[in-house]
């Protein structure tokens, strides 16, 4: 498909952006700054960037503990990304999620979830939802391979599929699940296959190639707005770094790795719009992200820590407005705090 200049650029910005949030985060991790865990998606930039451009801003997306890409791509500021891995006050979630539960509903973004397939049956909640409200949203839910195999994720596309609900199940197929090589322990070639067994689409993409991946989660979008019901799209892609920080790989060969990196879809996409005479624009769009991201990073470490008193607060809904919770709930605070 021709897409208009700005999509590619967009598309472009979105990418390095996610990329280069990812790898400053492991590195922030490295020196002990950020703290709980850090699961980078880095090298599968390409499949959540594609299918979030496609969505409309008051379309939803429910993510895996491998979040961070999804929240940025759906309009979650990094700035409030950086202080939630801060644990700082002004974090998306105040402080609360850490890198594996980033939420921000006022974009969209549902929440990045650290129970494997569990995004699978809150996309159909959201998606039942839109339909009882009359909005008819949209909902994008990302789940790995190995989600695949998890009972949640069976019940949820059985129940959109017989109600027709819009939601794209989006596999971002990275051929591990943790240490476990996927092919290994499903029976079918293609993820995508198990769409024949609930009557709905299932769609198997190069999830390196951005452009195609925008194309179909477009056109799969269009369908559910139509009431024509869910689909399975999976990405096949790859996460360079390990199942989260410190994870030695003994269990894939370098060599692997260093394979799928010469079809890097940031590298790719910068090559095929430097073909299209964009370099120089590429060339700007990566000094606005460089920036942006220094000035994110120290915005967000020079925020306040959460009040331990505050603990317990918007644990339930309404508790940011009624922040004295101490005649309902006890709190405890150590005298050295």
């Amino acid at each position: 498909m021709d897409l208009p200049q700005e999509t590619q650029l967009d598309l472009y910005r979105r990418m390095f952006a996610v990329r280069r949030f990812e790898q400053k985060a492991m590195e922030l991790y490295s020196q002990s700054r950020i703290h709980g865990t850090v699961h980078a998606a880095i090298g599968q930039e390409a499949t959540g960037v594609g299918v979030i451009a496609a969505l409309a801003p008051a379309d939803y997306v429910t993510s895996t503990h491998r979040g961070h890409g999804h929240a940025l791509a759906k309009g979650t500021k990094m700035e409030a990304m950086f202080a939630e891995l801060f644990g700082r006050e002004t974090g998306a979630c105040k402080g609360r999620g850490g890198s594996m539960h980033i939420a921000d509903v006022s974009v969209g973004m549902l929440g990045a979830n650290g129970i494997v397939a569990g995004s699978t049956p809150l996309a159909v909640g959201a998606a039942l939802s839109g339909r009882l409200r009359g909005t008819n949203n949209v909902v994008a839910c990302f789940f790995g391979d190995a989600g695949s195999n998890q009972g949640a994720f069976h019940e949820a596309v059985n129940m959109a599929a017989i109600w027709k609900l819009p939601v794209l199940f989006v596999c971002e197929n990275n051929q591990y699940g943790v240490s476990t090589r996927i092919y290994d322990v499903i029976s079918v070639p293609d993820i995508a296959e198990r769409a024949k067994a609930y009557g709905i689409p299932g769609l198997t993409l190069d999830g390196q190639d951005v452009e195609a991946v925008y194309a179909t989660a477009l056109a799969m979008a269009e369908r559910g707005r139509r009431g024509e019901g869910p689909c399975i799209i999976e990405c096949k892609t790859y996460r360079y770094e390990g199942h989260n920080y410190g994870d030695p790989q003994v269990y894939r060969a370098q060599e692997e790795v260093e394979a799928w990196k010469r079809r890097d879809p940031v590298a790719l996409y910068r090559a095929k719009l430097a073909e299209r005479g964009l370099a120089e624009a590429v060339a700007g769009v990566e000094l606005e992200v460089e920036a942006a991201l220094q000035a994110a990073i120290a915005w967000a470490e020079q925020q306040p820590v959460p009040d331990p008193l505050t603990v317990t607060h918007f644990v339930y809904v309404g508790d940011d407005l009624h922040p004295d919770l101490s005649g309902r709930r006890q709190v405890f605070v150590p005298e050295e705090v």
